[in-house]
């Protein structure tokens, strides 16, 4: 007899960790921070991020975000939902869904607010991304563009 030892193992679904994104914007160009000193992407440029903590909603997530790691102080009812991802990441078999928020009002000029953990902040023009843009970041900029608020990354599509 097989021994269930997790709810995953009973239910067989899976449990996805959850992260948020902002979108601050002035024009076409998009504030990034550059990653250093964490466990991932190191040298790429990403959107203010985080995991949405536990008993966290992904607005509350986004928000703290936000001035966790570049300063600003936004208000709920201006972030929109730009995007959904769900990613199988390529790394210890972990999926993600990541929910993008474009930011339409913050208070505060932006600025690398962690710098144990980015090496700067700048804005970048969405038409002329850098090389080192964390590509899933990049799709999911691209399908913001292009209207689309839901994707799937890194599935096997065969």
């Amino acid at each position: 007899m097989t021994q269930i030892t997790t709810i995953k193992d009973l239910w067989g679904s899976s449990r996805p960790y959850a992260a948020c994104f902002v979108v601050l914007r002035r024009g076409n160009s998009v504030a990034f921070v550059l990653r250093s000193n964490t466990e991932w992407m190191n040298g790429y440029y990403s959107l203010p991020a985080g995991k949405i903590e536990k008993g966290e909603g992904a607005v509350t997530g986004a928000v703290r975000e936000a001035l966790e790691e570049v300063g600003v102080t936004i208000d709920k009812k201006h972030l929109s939902h730009a995007m959904t991802i769900h990613r199988k990441a390529d790394y210890e078999d972990m999926e993600w869904i990541d929910i993008y928020f474009e930011v339409s009002e913050w208070q505060g000029e932006p600025y690398n607010a962690e710098p144990n953990v980015h090496d700067e902040l700048v804005w970048l023009d969405l038409d002329q991304l850098p090389e080192n843009v964390v590509p899933v970041v990049r799709d999911a900029l691209q399908q913001i563009k292009a209207g689309n608020s839901y994707s799937e990354y890194g599935w096997d599509t065969n």
